[in-house]
């Protein structure tokens, strides 16, 4: 599991830097997604992969690494939040730079 976690991170991290150096805007927006996909989840995997552990301690006193560390879902999801306003402040911005300049190319060129 470790290594499909692994190979995921790493393909999301390749795609994601490889869609950012395009020329293209919507190519960029997708870019920073999948950027901040594989952070997500490489944040997730360091509060250790665990199955079918409870997320929640209970009422008896119990061993603490029989249970799910609850912080790293907790920045996950602030980071999600955090993604997804810098995915709309991004396109606003975009679409009123296409809006000035007529062109979705960074660098303003009509070729390609």
């Amino acid at each position: 599991m470790e290594l499909v976690l692994a190979l995921g991170i790493g393909v999301f991290t390749g795609s994601g830097i490889w869609l950012i150096l395009r020329p293209r805007t919507f190519q960029v927006i997708i870019g920073l997604s999948l950027i901040s996909y594989a952070v997500n989840l490489f944040i997730y995997a360091m509060g250790r992969l665990t199955v079918d552990a409870p997320p929640v301690v209970g009422s008896e006193a119990a061993d603490p690494s029989l249970y799910v560390d609850p912080l790293p879902q907790a920045l996950v999801l602030t980071a999600i939040v955090i993604s997804f306003a810098m995915t709309a402040l991004l396109l606003v911005v975009l679409l009123a730079s296409r809006g000035l300049t007529g062109t979705d190319h960074v660098d303003g060129d009509e070729g390609e």
